[in-house]
């Protein structure tokens, strides 16, 4: 019999650092799933979603939920271009029918 929770740890809220990240690969994954078939490298990625050039931080958020959603499969890196896998795209036109 399986136990929905296997290590008997208390479900915790996210972190704000755990938080602000799922918030930008949500935002990351969603813009580019709407602008597909269109290709951005990760700087006009960072730029489209309100990054400021040489703002270190707020770029650093969004290269960070690139390298996470291409480490999971959602996205791919072909060339310098950043674009949904197959996947991905998948997964949202299930979602919104």
């Amino acid at each position: 019999m399986s136990c929905p929770n296997p290590t008997d740890c208390p479900a915790s809220d996210p972190t704000p650092y755990e938080a602000e990240q799922l918030q930008a690969e949500r935002a990351v994954l969603v813009f580019l799933l709407d602008e597909h078939p269109a290709q951005l490298t990760i700087p006009e990625l960072c730029r489209a979603l309100y990054a400021k050039r040489g703002d270190f931080e707020s770029n650093d958020v969004i290269e960070r939920a690139v390298r996470d959603l291409v480490s999971c499969g959602l996205l791919n890196c072909e060339g310098p271009f950043v674009v949904p896998t197959k996947a991905a795209r998948c997964y949202a036109r299930l979602e919104t029918t």
